[in-house]
């Protein structure tokens, strides 16, 4: 993995330093992050699972995709941009919500981020960079639902926090689940 800078934030994501992104996950510090979910016009998430290399939670089945914003980068530009490189898609994306999680992950590192969620929505198909995903698909969100209740652990813990706050949100976004 190159060495990449993350943005270190407050708990009102106020930026406090920078620092390389693998170091911040060794040492749980808070810094800010963005996820993405694309819908499809049957109103279904686009999930991705997270290739087997990647430095943690390989093959496990994610939000469309996530990432961190470089220095001096917007929250936006950052998701667009994870979103062409993981996903091969380029779409306006809307603000949802903002949230803080600290959730440890098996390998030891800390996810310790202040979110920024956005939606789009779009019937594209992906086209995944191998080095960030190795499959997608396409799945209700009662599906997910009953995916997660009876198999947690093929999902990313970020995913399983933030997924709790999207059928609540997809009203206001005039998605119907």
């Amino acid at each position: 993995m190159s060495a990449i800078e993350v943005i270190l934030v407050d708990h009102l994501d106020r930026p406090t330093g920078k620092m390389e992104k693998l170091e911040v996950h060794e040492k749980g510090l808070l810094h800010r992050a963005v996820t993405v979910y694309v819908f499809n016009s049957r109103h279904e998430l686009l999930l991705q699972r997270r290739a087997s290399g990647k430095y943690h939670c390989g093959g496990l089945w994610s939000n469309t995709c996530c990432g961190h914003p470089y220095p001096q980068e917007s929250t936006r530009a950052a998701a667009e941009r994870r979103l062409r490189e993981e996903m091969g898609l380029t779409l306006t994306l809307t603000p949802v919500f903002e949230l803080s999680y600290n959730l440890p992950l098996s390998n030891g590192l800390t996810e310790h981020e202040y979110g920024h969620v956005f939606f789009a929505i779009s019937d594209e198909q992906p086209e995944l960079n191998p080095e960030e995903a190795d499959a997608w698909c396409y799945r209700s969100v009662a599906q997910i639902q009953r995916d997660i209740a009876q198999q947690p652990t093929q999902f990313t813990p970020w995913f399983l926090y933030t997924f709790a706050r999207i059928p609540a949100t997809l009203d206001a976004f005039q998605i119907t689940a």
